[in-house]
């Protein structure tokens, strides 16, 4: 006997797999009408290919980065969301590269995937969304959950992140503390984003150099700014103080230090006093990049610029 012809598949299913990423479920499938042989027939012939448990790649087998994170959640029931550092990198927000999927689900599944960790918490209507076509925890309750995980130093870059990709900012996300009160994270996002301490920063050697500036006796500086034309990395207005923090100098082109000569000579004839430090130094030799802050702000002290 030949082999049974199968039927290809209906309008519906090519919508429903292009709006997901390539990938559909059977549950899905049998509420568009098909039967389990159907698609029982359809896995034989090579048209739909098993990624979970009841979860399957339409066409091809090969899936995405969103298709394959969709896929972990769907596999994962109806109120699973992608969280962690896999809903970070859907974000934007790179906070770590794993071949592992977080995804959340409620107390009650106790349901195991392989390749995927499982967080069982409650997950509130308010901290869910949808982006991309994945369900995703809302960014405040990534940050919070990501809070757990990550030192200081790497929850600071996330943040710094988030706020340039206009996700949030410092202001938002400490307004939403006050609804998590009492929640792991909670704490570690507080210090972080302590008003005294926190500034957005563009890049680590930054964040590496504002505790040296601190130690230096040296207040919170603006960051970012633009000034004579130029985006500066620090900025002290009462000390007329500029710093720049200069990553891997040596990679850097000679068209790129002319141009770091032009901001240092533009703010220097605005009667500003421009200071730079490598990425050696700001690394491996914080102690001499702290006395030089302390004494340049000493004298500027001095001068009477405050």
């Amino acid at each position: 006997m030949g082999r049974r012809r199968v039927q290809p598949f209906s309008a519906e299913v090519w919508k429903l797999a292009a709006r997901q990423h390539g990938v559909v479920t059977r549950r899905q499938l049998l509420a568009l009408g098909m039967s389990r042989d159907a698609v029982l027939g359809r896995i034989d012939a090579g048209r739909l290919h098993i990624v979970a448990r009841g979860v399957y790649a339409v066409g091809r087998p090969d899936l995405s980065r969103q298709g394959g994170w969709l896929a972990a959640v769907l596999s994962c029931g109806p109120e699973a969301v992608l969280s962690h550092g896999s809903a970070a990198a859907l974000w934007g927000v790179t906070v770590r590269i794993d071949a592992t999927i977080d995804v959340t689900v409620p107390p009650h599944v106790r349901r195991r995937r392989p390749g995927i960790v499982l967080h069982r918490r409650k997950i509130e209507p308010g901290e869910r969304k949808e982006t991309h076509g994945v369900p995703v925890t809302t960014v405040h309750r990534t940050l919070l959950d990501l809070a757990q995980t990550l030192g200081p130093r790497h929850l600071e870059a996330a943040i710094n992140e988030a706020d340039k990709l206009d996700l949030t900012d410092p202001d938002r996300l400490r307004a939403t503390l006050g609804d998590y009160a009492g929640r792991p994270g909670v704490a570690a996002l507080r210090t972080v984003l302590d008003r005294q301490t926190f500034a957005l920063t563009d890049s680590e050697l930054e964040r590496r150099f504002l505790p040296l500036a601190r130690r230096a006796g040296l207040s919170l500086p603006a960051t970012g700014r633009r000034l004579n034309g130029f985006k500066v990395d620090f900025y002290w207005p009462d000390l007329g103080l500029v710093v720049e923090t200069d990553g891997l100098r040596y990679h850097r082109t000679p068209t790129q230090q002319a141009r770091d000569r032009l901001r240092d000579q533009a703010h220097s004839a605005a009667g500003l006093v421009p200071l730079r430090f490598t990425h050696a130094q700001v690394c491996f030799e914080p102690e001499h990049v702290r006395t030089t802050l302390a004494a340049v702000a000493k004298r500027l002290a001095a001068d009477g610029r405050r």
